[in-house]
């Protein structure tokens, strides 16, 4: 299933062009984002993913390079058993910083450009499916019902209504050329499959030209 509403929408992350971030006073800067907190890992596949690319990043594409080694890797583990990237200086650790001579931003990102890569095959899961959200709900029988849609707070659990804002829910992020099911193609593939992917965006083109849709 999916929020056909907001895949039709002209929704664009607009990180580092207005994003007022997560924290809890907004971001003069435009550059923390949603990287604020770090990423979670969703699971040991997803963490063995970026840290096989980890090695690949030199001091002058990663800020904070030599502070994870000395640190013993730019993960943790939490009290609860759950992985995470590192923060430092108040973000992830994969941050560059405004005035970084290699840029600022999410290094894995980043490097991925830099090298021609598609930046999902760098990134932890939770940094490159939002805004999408994979919702799945199983019900007494064990029937999963998957629905595709926008990343709302509650997806963070109870620290999402700490945020001081979240894109999804301001007009200023709507203003791409094109739909959302068409600029995040490569997420969406990656989270259902290239032949649903096809059949749902045949159905969208039509609707596109049928009833063009903006939520800003």
């Amino acid at each position: 299933m999916f929020d056909v509403t907001f895949l039709l929408s002209d929704y664009r992350c607009i990180y580092g062009e207005g994003c007022r971030s997560i924290d809890r006073s907004p971001d003069t800067s435009d550059l923390l984002g949603c990287c604020l907190h770090g990423a979670h890992f969703v699971d040991a596949e997803d963490r063995k993913a970026v840290a096989a690319k980890v090695p690949e990043l030199s001091p002058d594409e990663w800020q904070f390079h030599d502070r994870a080694m000395r640190k013993g890797g730019p993960f943790k583990r939490k009290g609860n058993g759950d992985w995470v990237t590192r923060r430092a200086e108040g973000a992830c650790i994969f941050l560059n910083r405004e005035g970084f001579p290699g840029g600022a931003g999410c290094a894995l990102h980043a490097a991925a450009v830099r090298r021609g890569e598609r930046p999902l095959d760098w990134k932890p899961d939770v940094c490159w499916q939002v805004p999408l959200h994979l919702d799945i709900h199983t019900d007494e029988y064990g029937h999963e019902t998957i629905l595709v849609r926008a990343w709302q707070r509650r997806d963070w659990g109870p620290g999402g209504e700490d945020f001081h804002w979240w894109c999804i829910e301001d007009d200023a992020p709507y203003r791409a050329a094109a739909p959302v099911y068409r600029t995040s193609r490569d997420e969406l593939i990656e989270m259902v499959g290239p032949g649903i992917y096809e059949r749902l965006a045949a159905e969208l083109d039509r609707r596109q030209v049928e009833t063009p849709v903006s939520l800003g």
